[in-house]
């Protein structure tokens, strides 16, 4: 029988580990983005995980992977393992019916679980197929958790001290399953939780911004502080440990005062940011500016990420994808000789795309990129990889050279989006609105 009503076991959960079921996972034909976030997410709740996994459709190995996870030659490496994959209903998805047969619990039909399967099938106006009632089928005194956003239900089985959740691969449906169906149940199984807060810095380096928090971070131990170099910015991750969400909370906002106080103050330019361009958008908000861009090299990928921004309306007037030269001349106003004596990928010419753009389209701010982002072009002085960004603001234009070697396309014209919006920030952190 289902026993929703009781209790999932008698001991905390201290240690995780995490199992992700698929052979298509191995062929690389899917990445597997499942294991990092439920790493985080079992993080938040003070879940070590020690260990992961990738196991093919195939009932032995996964069978051998629980024995190591939870017996472990008589030293269990874990108390929780978390699954992901293997709950669809074709003949290979076996993932349900190792985990039963290894904790010895017999399958039955989950009534709600069939109705919500045939509800799902009748909503989306399809033909259910027999064999997903499979996926109504359910260990004995398993916790079933509903699945709202595809057919498979999840779910969480084992014995006093061994835990095992399973959850269906699709990251759109592990996702929100994790946190509002399996979290739920382990909470009460937590003997602490962790917070991490993230500082972002632009304008100094990871071995500077190191040097100048050393006394800091060896003093800090709960919460901890330690540096992490990104793509133009360095990140300082703080995380506290307590027995409650508040508390840890509370220990991280201290303990970002003190870094606002310290030498690297100066360089933050927030906390917990999602993303450059939201900085940027938050920005630029904050002193009543507004941005456009002037694209060539990226076509229109910084105008995208900004716009994926709620709110970017508010701030983001528009933007150009100026690919050819003529449209340079014409739309924005770059001087056609200029073009002549120092080649449309030069910080004059990406200087020149950012004023235009600012006249153009009436903004205070605007970004320009231009360059070389392969596989062909390039030359010698500025060869595959080169990129140069242009800003234009109430006070001036400026740029900045960058270069990507041996990267991808699609590689080189991300980093160069991101790489524009924190040289906007930087080129803004002085602007006053009463000033411009």
């Amino acid at each position: 029988m289902n026993s929703q009503n009781s209790s999932l076991r008698t001991s905390p959960i201290r240690v995780a580990e995490i199992i992700c079921v698929g052979t298509e996972l191995l062929l690389g034909d899917i990445v597997n983005t499942n294991a990092a976030f439920i790493s985080r997410t079992l993080a938040s709740l003070g879940i070590s995980v020690y260990h992961q996994s990738v196991i093919g459709d195939h009932p032995g190995r996964l069978q051998a992977a629980l024995e190591d996870a939870f017996s472990g030659n008589g030293r269990p490496r874990a108390d929780l393992v978390i699954l992901s994959g293997g709950l669809g209903p074709t003949y290979d998805d076996l993932t349900k019916e190792t985990v039963a047969a290894f904790f010895g619990k017999a399958l039955y039909c989950h009534e709600p679980s069939l109705e919500a399967i045939r509800e799902y099938f009748s909503r989306t106006g399809r033909v259910m197929s027999d064999n997903n009632k499979k996926q109504a089928m359910m260990p004995e005194g398993a916790f079933v958790l509903e699945n709202p956003y595809g057919t498979a239900p999840g779910v969480a089985v084992g014995d006093e001290t061994r835990t095992a959740i399973l959850l269906p691969g699709p990251p759109a449906e592990l996702q929100p399953m994790l946190t509002e169906r399996a979290l739920p149940l382990l909470l009460p199984y937590c003997e602490s939780v962790l917070v991490s807060k993230n500082i972002h810095l632009i304008g100094i380096g990871e071995s500077d911004a190191e040097s100048k928090l050393r006394d800091l971070m060896l003093a800090s131990t709960n919460p901890t502080l330690a540096p992490y170099c990104g793509n133009g910015e360095v990140r300082l991750r703080v995380t506290a440990k307590a027995d409650r969400k508040e508390t840890a909370e509370k220990m991280c906002d201290e303990l970002i005062a003190r870094v606002y106080d310290s030498p690297v103050g100066a360089y933050i330019y927030g906390v917990d940011i999602p993303s450059t361009e939201a900085a940027l958008l938050q920005k630029l908000s904050s002193l009543g500016l507004t941005l456009g861009t002037a694209e060539s090299c990226t076509g229109g990928l910084m105008g995208q990420r900004l716009t994926a921004v709620p709110g970017a309306s508010a701030v983001f007037k528009g933007g150009c994808i100026t690919y050819q030269n003529e449209v340079k001349i014409n739309l924005l106003g770059v001087d056609p000789q200029t073009i002549a004596a120092v080649t449309e990928v030069s910080a004059e010419v990406a200087e020149q795309m950012a004023a235009g753009a600012r006249r153009a389209l009436g903004c205070d701010v605007a970004i320009s990129a231009t360059g070389y982002a392969g596989p062909g072009g390039g030359t010698e002085q500025n060869p595959v990889g080169t990129v140069y960004v242009g800003i234009a603001t109430p006070r001036g234009t400026s740029s900045i050279r960058l270069y990507y070697r041996n990267k991808s396309r699609d590689y080189i014209r991300e980093a160069v989006a991101t790489r524009a919006f924190i040289a906007a920030i930087q080129a803004v952190q002085d602007i006053r609105k009463s000033n411009p």
